[in-house]
């Protein structure tokens, strides 16, 4: 059974697309725990990051790096946050965070709610600084 992030690739749910590439597709969180909250995730469905040959582990980290560099000019934050925690979805998947300290991290914290305007808004505004 495909994982909800291949059907978000496949098209089959929309996403709020950030960027893509011929291997890799980052998109907003829908349950995020910061504004911005953006997963950045494999075309191949393999459930374990570390499970990833080489070449496709490289480019998923270069374009995750592509994307928080836009992130980085998009939100005012200290840093953008990196977790793979690989649990919630049996796809590989890197968690990109606007960050100001060690706690916004934290995803047991609850899930922020943002209207679909304002989902698309920090879409764009990511997007625009790619």
């Amino acid at each position: 059974m495909p994982s909800i992030f291949t059907k978000i690739i496949n098209g089959e749910i929309p996403c709020y697309k950030i960027a893509e590439s011929e291997d890799c597709l980052a998109f907003l969180d829908v349950f995020p725990i910061a504004k911005g909250h953006v997963l950045v995730i494999p075309k191949k469905e393999i459930d374990n990051i570390f499970d990833l040959d080489d070449e496709l582990l490289s480019r998923l980290h270069l374009f995750a790096k592509k994307v928080a560099k836009g992130m980085q000019q998009s939100f005012d934050c200290k840093k953008i946050g990196v977790s793979v925690v690989g649990l919630e979805v049996p796809h590989a998947h890197i968690h990109l965070i606007p960050i100001n300290a060690v706690a916004d991290m934290n995803f047991a914290k609850p899930k922020l709610e943002f209207s679909k305007l304002e989902m698309q808004a920090i879409a764009e505004r990511i997007k625009e600084n790619l």
